[in-house]
């Protein structure tokens, strides 16, 4: 199993306010779970064009809210799964947040950087100390940091490969009875 970087690096895909889970991932599509029936339509609802666009490591910026409307997990399923590598937004809403750690995204508050930020500018995240440099445009803010536990989960790829390596990787087999 392969652990997550702790610095990211990758492409600025920008969004305003209070992008809810339908935008994010349209409720149609939400009879799945399974990554390759979602990342085609992340962001459908605010980009038609997303998946078209979205390159491995890019890093969605978004405004206030991000996440606010239903607590489906898919909706960052289908954000990590398109190959969005991170998440920066002014706020999140709190059940999207969790959700987010839950499966291994990361995800960061810093009002600096989206406020600074460009569709397209390089964007670089240090998710041990929080900073998040926009390289274009020579901006750094700082995120509170995960703190152990929570980075340990992203990168690990989520709860559930966090839960298989503590319990050596036992979790979901079927025992002999």
């Amino acid at each position: 199993m392969t652990k997550r970087k702790k610095i990211l690096e990758g492409r600025a895909l920008t969004f305003g306010d209070h992008i809810d889970t339908d935008v994010i991932i349209p409720a149609r599509y939400c009879t799945s779970y399974q990554v390759e029936d979602l990342a085609p339509h992340c962001m459908e609802g605010a980009d038609p064009a997303f998946a078209g666009k979205v390159r491995p490591g890019d890093i969605l910026v978004a405004g206030e809210n991000f996440g606010c409307g239903s607590s489906r997990e898919n909706a960052p399923i289908a954000i990590k799964g398109a190959g969005i590598a991170a998440v920066v937004a002014k706020s999140f809403a709190r059940i999207f947040y969790r959700n987010a750690i839950n499966i291994g995204l990361p995800i960061l508050e810093s009002r600096e950087i989206v406020d600074e930020t460009q569709e397209g500018d390089t964007i670089r995240v240090d998710l041990v100390s929080g900073i998040i440099e926009n390289r274009t445009r020579g901006v750094k803010g700082k995120a509170s940091p995960f703190p152990p536990l929570m980075r340990e989960i992203i990168e690990m790829g989520g709860m559930v490969p966090y839960i298989r390596k503590r319990l050596g990787g036992n979790v979901g087999a079927r025992r002999k009875t």
